[in-house]
């Protein structure tokens, strides 16, 4: 039987042709796909805005974040991350929600799992790595939190 002790809880979170991978730590909550439009003369990255607990949160779209294309969740796939902030903009900011293109699955990982890869990267993104035979991108919070807090009301 394997040590776990060094082992960190982690999310797999399903995007448009690729997958983000998280802590478990940095996620809140993962809530059903909706969100209120984003209205008029607002960034392309911004998906529209959730009501959670009595916050108003803005819903990013890690793609367009990235310089893709934005896009909207079908077929009931969709899920809403609700993501804990660390960053400078946390004071103005404490959560901030991005749109999902499946559900995300938990994964527990150890450092010898993860090799970090040489590739392209958007500002988005703050690695790309390999998790066990699979590519995955490890996003730059502090980006899509400094996102978050220009459009934040």
């Amino acid at each position: 039987m394997s040590d776990n002790s060094q082992a960190l809880s982690c999310v797999m979170i399903p995007m448009n042709g690729r997958q983000l991978l998280l802590p478990n730590v940095s996620i809140a909550e993962v809530v059903d796909y909706a969100s209120t439009d984003a209205g008029t003369n607002t960034p392309e990255w911004l998906v529209g805005y959730l009501n959670w607990r009595g916050l108003n949160l803005p819903v990013i779209s890690y793609d367009a974040a990235n310089g893709a294309t934005l896009t909207i969740p079908g077929d009931n796939r969709g899920r809403i991350v609700v993501l804990n902030t660390i960053g400078d903009e946390h004071q103005k900011v404490p959560f901030m929600a991005m749109v999902t293109q499946g559900i995300p699955s938990q994964a527990r990982l150890s450092e010898e799992q993860i090799r970090k890869l040489d590739g392209d990267t958007g500002p988005a993104d703050l690695m790309q790595v390999e998790v066990e035979g699979d590519t995955a991108w490890i996003p730059n919070l502090e980006y899509l939190e400094s996102l978050a807090a220009e459009v934040a009301h």
